[in-house]
This record gives C-alpha cells, sequence and structure tokens, in this order.
C-alpha cells in the first residue's frame, strides 16, 4: 500500500484528488491539509511514501515546502501537481530535487500512475513543461531588479518601492526601466507578465 499526503488548498481540487486517488486498490491518503506548513511535521508523524503538493500554497509554499521535506524525512517521495506551468516554476522544482511534475490539466489516469512511479523511485516530468524549460534563458534581472519587479507586480508605486527598499525614487525607476529593456518588453506591466511567465518573480 501507497501511502500518499496532499497539500492543496483548493477544497474542491483536494476533494477531488482524495477521491480519485482512493479509488485505487494500492493507494491511500493518509492525510490533507490546505498549508505548506503542515507539510513536514505531517510526514514527520505519518512518514508517507509519496507526498502531492501544489506550489501556491498559503504559509509556506510548496517548493520551499518539498525543500524541507527532502532532508526531513528523505523517504518520502514528492509528486508536484500544479496549474503552474511555468518553466522558471518547473526549474525551481528541479532544484528542489522533486520526483514529479504534473499538471492539473493532465488526464485523471496519469496521477494514479505517477504516484506509483515516484514511490518506486522513477521520476515523472510534464514533457512539454521540460521542453519549454531547457529552451527557456536564466533570469536576466539582476537580485535588485527582481525585488523592485516583486513590489511593482503587486501593485506597488515607485515612491513605495523606494520606500521598502530604502532607495531613491531615481534608482527605482532605473530598475524598472533596466528590467523592461532586458525583457524586450513594451512596458512595466508587459515586463511583469514575462519575467512572471518565466517564473522569475519567484
Amino acid at each position: 500500500m501507497i501511502r500518499i499526503v496532499i497539500a492543496e488548498d483548493m477544497h474542491m481540487v483536494r476533494g477531488a484528488l482524495v477521491a480519485l486517488l482512493e479509488m485505487e486498490p494500492d493507494l491511500k491518503v493518509v492525510a490533507q491539509f490546505d498549508s505548506g506548513d503542515r507539510l513536514v511535521p505531517t510526514a514527520l508523524e505519518l512518514l508517507p511514501d509519496v507526498a502531492i503538493v501544489d506550489i501556491d500554497l498559503p504559509g509556506l509554499d510548496g517548493l520551499s515546502a518539498a525543500d524541507l521535506l527532502r532532508t526531513a524525512v528523505p523517504t518520502c517521495r514528492v509528486l508536484i501537481l500544479t496549474s503552474l506551468g511555468r518553466p522558471g516554476t518547473f526549474r525551481r522544482a528541479m532544484a528542489a530535487k522533486v520526483s514529479g511534475f504534473l499538471l492539473k490539466d493532465a488526464p485523471p489516469d496519469q496521477l494514479a500512475d505517477a504516484v506509483r512511479r515516484v514511490a518506486a523511485g522513477g521520476r515523472v516530468i510534464d514533457p512539454q513543461l521540460a521542453l519549454a524549460a531547457w529552451e527557456v534563458e536564466e533570469n536576466p534581472l539582476t537580485r535588485r531588479e527582481v525585488e523592485v519587479m516583486k513590489l511593482a507586480a503587486d501593485g506597488a508605486e515607485a515612491m513605495e518601492i523606494a520606500t521598502r527598499l530604502f532607495l531613491s525614487i531615481g534608482t527605482v525607476r532605473n530598475y524598472l526601466t533596466s528590467a523592461v529593456t532586458k525583457l524586450n518588453a513594451r512596458n512595466r506591466v508587459d515586463a511583469i507578465r514575462i519575467a512572471e511567465d518565466n517564473g522569475w518573480l519567484t
């Protein structure tokens, strides 16, 4: 019997996952929760074989939680199940050494098969996403440009960004202009979209 924990914050999706997996005679969901903060404590208590983890979780995000889990419970394999099919996000998942990365719009029968393969020590990677990640460029933005862009993406204006990062307004505008130029974007909004699509602001 393969013992599974599920970290997914959307109740309907989580319920559907549990129902789908419980139909399989060799799979058992031993815990389900909606926060990344609960992944490691739950895994330490129950010692599951596989953790199915969404990336976009409240509290600790799924990839950070998966990275901690690898150290805390090395026998538990992680299968990322997400709607965030961005190359940059995929590359972060690979850096966290997860065992699988599957998109939520994959056919349902692929999920049970992926769990079995991951539990057996294999890797399950969405082929289209792997190809896209292989082709995408490295993040051209500096650490400071990423910080400025993240705040801009959250709706902060130049004055607020300057205050929060202890910079001058002119310096903030220079960072934003530099980011737009590096990403060959039309404007700040377009630059944010490009950076987010590539997972560079995570």
